[in-house]
């Protein structure tokens, strides 16, 4: 009588054998981290400072950073999402939908039309706070930029308003860029005649004093 049961019998290691290729499949497939062929996604957010105010094409903050990262061989994606006249309650409401999920890190820059017109500083934190929350409930990578406020609003207010970038920073454990116009500030051949925003030469010098600590993170999220 002719055995119907032995192919049955055959089938077993054979699907053994594919399952066990297809588990080797899956363990060895690349990870975006891994991928040396996927750019790390950087989000700038942040205001006026940020979002290439009164600059041709190619000239903000943005551009200019993703030419020395490209230079640097780092494989990035930097996408500009910082609006003009932004103060850290209007970031913090379009944060959400501003930042996309296949986002790796932000460089968070809000703060300076907070502290221009005077806004309370608790809510100035408090609003940092959350943004720096929300994308870390996200495993979104952040550098936080530092600001500084005018001199002219008091002793006071000028030290507690500085203290709040150092505070956050230390608080949730995230990379901190110290001033956002760093050499930049108070020096007319680097700013628009408006005195406030870096013009191209104020904006190179902001991108070659930032650029080492953005590599610096996408070297950690690419490792």
């Amino acid at each position: 009588m002719q055995n119907l049961s032995r192919p049955s019998t055959l089938l077993v290691p054979i699907l053994a054998a594919l399952s066990l290729v297809m588990m080797l499949v899956l363990m060895v497939a690349p990870t975006k981290a891994a991928s040396d062929d996927t750019p790390i996604k950087i989000i700038t957010f942040g205001d006026s400072l940020s979002a290439g105010y009164q600059l041709a094409q190619g000239q903000g903050f943005s551009d200019q950073l993703q030419k020395a990262l490209d230079e640097s061989g780092a494989k990035t994606k930097i996408v500009n999402a910082a609006v003009s006249g932004d103060t850290t309650s209007t970031g913090l409401a379009r944060l959400d939908w501003s930042i996309p999920d296949d986002t790796d890190l932000v460089i968070l820059e809000l703060g300076a039309n907070d502290a221009l017109q005077g806004l309370p500083l608790d809510r100035t934190k408090a609003n940092l706070e959350a943004m720096i929350k929300r994308l870390q409930e996200r495993n979104i990578a952040i550098l936080l930029a530092g600001m500084r406020a005018p001199p002219n609003m008091g002793p006071d207010y000028v030290g507690e308003f500085d203290a709040i970038y150092p505070k956050l920073a230390k608080s949730f454990n995230i990379p901190l860029y110290p001033f956002f116009l760093e050499g930049i500030a108070a020096n007319p051949a680097l700013n628009l005649k408006d005195g406030i925003h870096p013009n191209e030469q104020g904006i190179a010098v902001l991108v070659k004093n930032i650029a080492p600590y953005v590599l610096s993170i996408v070297k950690q999220l690419q490792d």
